[in-house]
């Protein structure tokens, strides 16, 4: 398992949490995913052969967030 910690732009309600948790909790391969509102960060935790790092900031990304 790898562990990252990505800055997000744009997050800042409940709802942007379910979006970014929701759907980067549906990938295959990722065990957890943690937003923090207050630090702008998501933490994943993933398997890098069943998904990778590009995929999960992708997915971030067609949620309407900016990954940096």
């Amino acid at each position: 398992m790898e562990k990252v910690t990505l800055n997000v732009q744009g997050m800042s309600c409940d709802h942007c949490v379910k979006a970014v948790e929701g759907s980067v909790g549906t990938l295959n391969g990722v065990k957890s995913v943690k937003v923090n509102l207050k630090d702008a960060t998501v933490a994943v935790e993933f398997n890098p052969q069943d998904v990778s790092l590009d995929k999960i900031k992708e997915t971030i990304d067609d949620q309407g967030y900016d990954v940096k």
